[in-house]
């Protein structure tokens, strides 16, 4: 993709969220059961940066953590500071975030990478993640699971054919995502990246991160994301040389078990 018209996409990813502030926060008015399951990592004393927090939602779990909230979107921000006037939250570019390397215990950003625009800015926003974050921070990312929707699939035919024809400036797997009000209008066209879970997974690790976990979460009957625990850091290094010096023993595996490593 042109980095110009890349640019052009993240400009209208905050105008088109601006737009529906109102009405999306309305319809994340509950937390979702993936949030609980991140509950169990954040700890008392955290620093925790919530990348793309929307209407701040997340903080509800932090559990005495440090929090601080960050979005593209002035209007998101409003909604964020009204909700939850005890918390901290700053508008600031994806690209560039107003905090020293090494700043964040944990780094949360659900549902936000898919809104990025191309490899090269995709790997700008991951580097600026690996950055804050502290040498053996976590960072704690999920994208939307489209593929089990006919809805999706057939937008992602039709710009695959306007791709192939030369009509359509946007990259492969992505899409323009209707948002409709309750009349059935649309209101925005948002630009959404449709990740597998194995793309998702060697975009993190071209980004230069370490794998920890990466699973299919479920947030309703219909409804799921991707999600991917990584590190920027030797974490998993450090875990496999401690089981070897108790004797050789395999380190557990899976998100609850990797609870007791942290």
């Amino acid at each position: 993709m042109d980095l110009d018209y890349a640019k052009h996409l993240l400009n209208k990813v905050k105008e088109d969220y601006n737009k529906i502030a109102e009405e999306f926060s309305r319809t994340r008015s509950y937390l979702p059961p993936d949030f609980l399951y991140f509950k169990p990592f954040i700890k008392k004393g955290d620093k925790i940066l919530d990348l793309g927090c929307g209407n701040g939602r997340l903080f509800e779990i932090v559990n005495g953590a440090e929090y601080i909230g960050v979005d593209i979107s002035e209007k998101m921000i409003e909604i964020a500071k009204t909700r939850y006037p005890q918390a901290q939250f700053l508008v600031t570019s994806p690209l560039l975030l107003p905090f020293p390397d090494n700043t964040f215990d944990k780094v949360f950003c659900l549902s936000v990478l898919h809104h990025i625009p191309s490899e090269q800015l995709r790997r700008r926003f991951l580097g600026e993640i690996k950055r804050v974050l502290k040498p053996e921070g976590l960072l704690f990312l999920t994208v939307w699971n489209l593929w089990n929707k006919l809805s999706i699939k057939k937008l992602l035919l039709k710009y695959t054919i306007l791709k192939l024809i030369g009509k359509s400036k946007l990259d492969f797997f992505d899409i323009f995502l209707p948002w409709k009000d309750s009349k059935g209008n649309i209101i925005i066209q948002r630009y959404l990246h449709v990740f597998t879970l194995n793309s998702l997974k060697n975009t993190l690790k071209e980004a230069g991160f370490k794998i920890l976990e990466a699973e299919i979460l479920k947030r309703s009957k219909k409804e799921s994301n991707l999600f991917i625990m990584a590190c920027p850091c030797s974490l998993m290094d450090k875990t496999e040389a401690s089981g070897a010096s108790d004797g050789g023993s395999t380190p557990p595996r899976g998100i609850n078990s990797m609870v007791k490593l942290i």
